[in-house]
Formats: structure tokens, sequence, C-alpha cells
């Protein structure tokens, strides 16, 4: 039985993986395992030992209290979908984080106009 620990764990290396556009694949080259093992710990099948975290969070530029931040809101139980019909973890969503790093690719001037477009565009909605 998976830990909601290692399973939030795993959440958050896939998370971080995905915000910097790194493959399972990259990453396990970096960290020194294989792709598999990458896999195992992003669905929390496999617990991640203090020393691999170590090298993971080195591989990825985040401090190791990344991979704990809103632990305590994991454990409660999340409504499936919140205001605005946004879901319960957004950051989870691949959608939403390929949605991210595109926004975040567009020059400041014209990301700033995108913005407001879809700001105005939700208020009429």
């Amino acid at each position: 039985m998976r830990h909601p620990v290692d399973v939030h764990v795993g959440k958050r290396i896939r998370h971080r993986r995905w915000m910097i556009g790194t493959t399972q694949q990259q990453l396990a080259e970096k960290v020194g395992i294989k792709f598999q093992q990458i896999q195992k710990y992003e669905t929390g099948m496999n617990r991640v030992s203090a020393s691999r975290l170590w090298d993971i969070s080195n591989a990825l530029g985040v401090p190791i209290s990344f991979f704990f931040e809103a632990m305590e809101a994991a454990d409660a139980p999340a409504p499936a979908a919140r205001e605005g019909g946004l879901p319960g973890d957004i950051l989870s969503d691949r959608e939403a984080l390929e949605l991210l790093r595109s926004y975040y690719a567009i020059p400041e001037n014209q990301r700033r106009r995108l913005f407001d477009l879809a700001r105005v565009l939700s208020d009429a909605a």
C-alpha cells in the first residue's frame, strides 16, 4: 500500500520536472538511475530515500523542503472542484502546467496583454 507522504513527494517531483521541462529520462540520467525508477517515485510506488531525494533536489534545482510543501493540505480531503471550476490540485494537471510553461515563454509585454485579455474574458463568462 502506498503511503500518502510518498505519493505527495512523488507528485512534487513530477510537478517540478514538468515545470522545468525535463523528461523522466533526463532526470534519471542526472541522478544516475533508470527512468523506470523515476516513474515509481512519481507514482509513490517506491519510497524515495533521503540520499536519493538529495540528488533529485539538486538535479531539479529546489531545496528538499519543496517536496513537502503543502503536505498538511494534501492530507485533508480536497473538494473535486474549487471556486471558479478549478480542480482541487491544479498544479498536478498536465494541461495547466503546459499552459504555465508556454505563458512564461512569451515576452513580458505581450504576456501582460494576454493576462489582461484573459481577465476580461473570464469576467465576461
